[in-house]
């Protein structure tokens, strides 16, 4: 289990990440890739089913993991996140990577976008290391 303080102000950066990157789909899209990339079951079973909530179709989902790959279903600044969300999470991030978020998202947006992979990959790491399985109970 995590601390309820923890989990209170970890939940609290998630959400003003996502309010200030304003598309609800597209942070979907983030956490579930970072999620996908480190191996998070609970995360993924909790984000798949808020992405199908907020529109996201099952081809969007299904490719996700071969994103990069699948021309035509994801859009220029889908893209740009996606690539941004791979390289922080790797914490490898080369400049051509920053400057294509950088031209698809204005700087408020861009930085609570770097907010959400960094709130993301956060729970992923707790959660994995505290093994919450899927449908478990964070706090």
């Amino acid at each position: 289990m995590l601390d309820r303080e923890v989990g209170q102000a970890m939940s609290a950066l998630s959400a003003a990440a996502k309010r200030g990157l304003g598309d609800p789909a597209l942070a979907e899209l983030v956490v579930i890739r970072a999620s996908q990339l480190n191996h998070c079951a609970f995360c993924l079973d909790m984000h798949l089913g808020i992405a199908r909530e907020h529109g996201l179709s099952e081809r969007q989902l299904d490719l996700l993991a071969a994103w990069e790959e699948a021309a035509g279903v994801y859009d220029e600044r889908e893209r740009a996140a996606l690539a941004l969300t791979e390289a922080v999470t790797a914490l490898t991030v080369p400049d051509e990577v920053y400057e294509q978020a950088a031209k698809h998202f204005p700087e408020a947006e861009l930085a609570h976008l770097i907010a959400l992979i960094v709130a993301i990959n956060n729970w992923n790491r707790v959660m994995v290391s505290r093994r919450i399985p899927p449908g478990g109970t964070a706090w």
